[in-house]
């Protein structure tokens, strides 16, 4: 326990830090606590005159970025299909494995 509160006063000490816990619970009590993964800003242009930001983790999949977004556009998720050049975004793939980063413009269709 007294390493759930260590980590509960980091995350209050440093509110400017983007951290989600992970909670990974081994043979008894053990706890791992670790900052898994950056927060970033992605924009996503269908140059229809859409332009959407989009705030995620560098964890999250293609597919949870789509599901962001259809949040704010009001499309259908599946719908959505993300490119960066010739390169076709798989769902299942994390923003790490592209290489996606703070800032980035990612390519938005429509099927």
């Amino acid at each position: 326990m007294e390493i759930v509160k260590e980590s509960l006063m980091f995350l209050k000490s440093h509110p400017s830090e983007h951290l989600r816990l992970e909670v990974v619970v081994f043979a008894g009590w053990k706890f791992e606590f670790g900052a898994s993964a950056r927060m970033i800003e992605v924009v996503c242009n269908d140059r229809l005159g859409k332009k959407v930001h989009v705030k995620c983790n560098t964890s999250d999949t293609t597919g949870d970025l789509k599901k962001l977004i259809a949040a704010q556009t009001g499309t259908c998720w599946n719908k959505i299909v993300l490119k960066k050049g010739y390169t076709i975004f798989k769902d299942h793939m994390s923003l790490e494995y592209y290489e996606i980063h703070d800032g980035m413009n990612l390519e938005l269709y429509y099927q």
